[in-house]
């Protein structure tokens, strides 16, 4: 099974072909650096297709994460993966950036509880059991607190998230990259999960700043 995954959701975007047929499921990686996978991201897909002589119709699922993360980041990657998808008509699926990082804990016995900055003070959280989704919320440092009670351990990517939640001893792991997603797609493909092109949405488990700060319709400036 080949696969094309993106994931530009973090500081850093990377794209990555794999086929999971083989020992070393990874063909190609790339590093989006920066804020670059605006400009960057399809001249990149294309190219490694090229060079690996892929065709899109040849792949099993393009997989994409989709947050939470970057508000700009997060689109650019699902808007692309979108458009490969139905030009190759190709099957394309999602999965949770909280749940690719509770995966690299590694931990099948019992719940993970993964965690991300959201700024302001806030976390994004996710709780995993295996691959299996328990819950995902925007928590403030003491929620997370009492999430994490629960859970067999706590997995963070960041250095600010590790030492804001340092009592509760979390996993540092590197950032998640894009190839990270595959056990979760090898998954899927073999149930036949696959995300409506037409449906599907960015993972932001917050709303935007424009949002946020809005005037309510109605009220005078």
């Amino acid at each position: 099974m080949r696969f094309l995954l993106i994931d530009t959701c973090g500081m850093e975007g990377s794209v990555a072909l794999a086929d999971a047929s083989l020992s070393n499921a990874l063909v190609a990686q790339e590093v989006l650096p920066g804020r670059s996978a605006s400009e960057r991201l399809l001249p990149v897909v294309k190219q490694m297709l090229a060079a690996a002589e892929w065709r899109l119709k040849d792949l099993a699922a393009i997989v994409v994460v989709h947050g939470p993360g970057s508000f700009t980041g997060v689109r650019v990657g699902l808007s692309a993966a979108k458009g490969l998808s139905e030009a190759g008509g190709v099957p394309l699926m999602a999965v949770s950036r909280l749940a690719v990082l509770a995966g690299a804990a590694h931990r099948d016995d019992g719940e993970v509880c993964a965690v991300l900055d959201a700024g302001r003070g806030e976390f994004y959280c996710g709780v995993y059991a295996g691959r299996r989704r328990m819950r995902e919320a925007l928590l403030t440092a003491e929620e997370v607190a009492e999430v994490a009670a629960r859970s067999v351990a706590v997995v963070a990517c960041e250095a600010k998230v590790a030492e804001t939640l340092a009592s509760l001893k979390p996993v540092v792991v590197r950032e998640p990259q894009a190839v990270d997603a595959l056990p979760f797609a090898v998954e899927r493909v073999e149930a036949k999960e696959f995300d409506d092109v037409a449906t599907l949405d960015a993972n932001y488990l917050r709303r935007t700043d424009a949002e946020i700060f809005a005037k309510p319709v109605g009220i005078a400036k």
